[in-house]
């Protein structure tokens, strides 16, 4: 439901998720903000929000969640702390941030992704330049001086650690990520990195492509190897292929392993560049769901 007083501001529920926040993106970005009526820093964040969809007159919305009203939605979108905010666009979560930053922040956070409807630059938003292309090397080179230079700078070696992702070091990039602050270990990048690196570790000691397929045609309820297999294509860059494998899951037996198609679904999202494929598959999932 909209409020009368912020006509760019309105209610997510369950049952409007689909139409109103990913469909919607995929027209308008929606700006969602996990809230609680008992959470003092929500209070804080919210009306900044709402003074900033009033500015922007459209160019995003606003989207509450309640989430004691809607705990299947928070847990679809892996809240773990409120508030916490996420900009949906094209059906796929574009960025994020947790906690309750000052309106400067804010503003550069939007700066980045949207821009008002009279096409006015946003304050704040001269950082939202895009720096030069590197290779992940020259950047793991570049970052590391960077630190050396500036050790109390955190943010550096969130940058770091998704620059050590790219170029394939995963110890290196999980031991930068465990060694992250409390306050960046729900950026928006930390929990895409995470989730990168729950799925690689998943492969641990995996079976081959052909045995899990070997182990499905003997058996397709196999939801072990479904699993697997579906993580497998993503990996070796069948995504949609993988994202299938989940779904089926999801459909066949949801709550297999403590709700693991869901999970996956969720990190596979975070971690995938096509937003259309995204933004297709998140509706499947959320049909499912809802």
């Amino acid at each position: 439901m909209t409020d009368t007083a912020h006509p760019h501001v309105f209610e997510v529920t369950e049952s409007n998720f689909e139409s109103d926040v990913l469909q919607a993106s995929l027209d308008t970005p929606v700006l969602v903000d996990f809230w609680a009526t008992w959470c003092g820093p929500c209070r804080t964040l919210g009306p900044m929000l709402e003074k900033l969809a009033g500015e922007f007159n459209g160019a995003f919305r606003l989207g509450k969640v309640d989430v004691d009203a809607n705990q299947q939605l928070a847990a679809m979108f892996g809240i773990r702390s409120i508030p916490t905010v996420m900009l949906v666009k094209d059906g796929q979560i574009l960025d994020g941030f947790a906690g309750a930053l000052p309106e400067g922040q804010l503003r550069e956070f939007l700066a980045r992704h949207v821009q008002p409807l009279d096409g006015e630059p946003v304050a704040g938003g001269d950082e939202a330049v895009a720096a030069p292309t590197e290779s992940p090397t020259e950047a793991v080179n570049r970052l590391q001086q960077a630190i050396a230079a500036a050790p109390d700078q955190p943010q550096l070696k969130l940058d770091l650690a998704v620059a050590l992702m790219r170029l394939g070091n995963v110890d290196a990039a999980q031991a930068e990520l465990d060694a992250l602050p409390a306050n960046l270990a729900t950026d928006a990048r930390a929990v895409r990195l995470r989730h990168q690196l729950d799925l690689a570790g998943a492969l641990a000691g995996a079976p081959t492509m052909e045995a899990l397929r070997q182990r499905m045609a003997a058996d397709p309820a196999d939801w072990e190897a479904r699993d697997l297999l579906g993580v497998r294509l993503l990996i070796e860059d069948e995504p949609a292929a993988g994202l299938e494998q989940f779904l089926v899951i999801l459909e066949k037996a949801r709550d297999w392993n403590d709700g693991a198609a869901k999970k996956r679904l969720i990190a596979a999202f975070a971690t995938l560049d096509d937003a259309e494929l995204v933004g297709r598959y998140r509706r499947r999932m959320a049909s499912l769901l809802f």
